[in-house]
């Protein structure tokens, strides 16, 4: 083993246990429409497929000029916003696919639950690299439904 792959191999232990501590999940969307559930007497839509589940972090950016405004073309201002965000999920985790839905089932500090229910959408498929420690892929958090709509 080089020097350089100890040094990687190092990195990637001490990721692994000390920044990868939560748990995430990647699915991809659910096709079809929408299916009657008689127990709740709602319309639901599938679940997608499981892609991974298992040890990862979700990370705000770290700039204002992370988050963006996308016009709606029939608005004559801005609506949404585009609140960049990135998944790093261990190098033995598949990549994630553009517009897989990544949500936090589990976290390791109490103090985080709020990222519990929160859900993103994969911008790009996840990044690959020579020298990777981490697998990083970049997310954009999906906007709350408003209230009344």
């Amino acid at each position: 083993m080089s020097g350089l792959d100890a040094a990687l191999a190092g990195a990637v232990r001490w990721i692994n246990t000390n920044l990868l501590v939560d748990t995430v999940r990647i699915t991809l969307p659910a096709t079809g429409g929408p299916v009657y559930n008689p127990d709740t007497g709602q319309n639901e839509y599938p679940e997608g497929e499981v892609l991974y589940e298992g040890p990862g972090a979700v990370q705000g950016g770290t700039a204002q000029s992370e988050i963006s405004a996308t016009p709606d073309a029939g608005q004559m201002w801005v609506q949404e916003t585009k609140s960049r965000y990135r998944l790093m999920t261990p190098l033995t985790a598949p990549l994630a696919p553009k517009d897989a839905i990544v949500t936090v089932i589990g976290v390791h500090n109490v103090a985080n639950t709020a990222l519990l229910g929160r859900s993103w959408t994969t911008q790009d498929p996840s990044r690959a690299a020579t020298t990777e420690v981490v697998r990083i892929t970049p997310l954009d958090q999906n906007q709350a439904p408003r209230e009344g709509t």
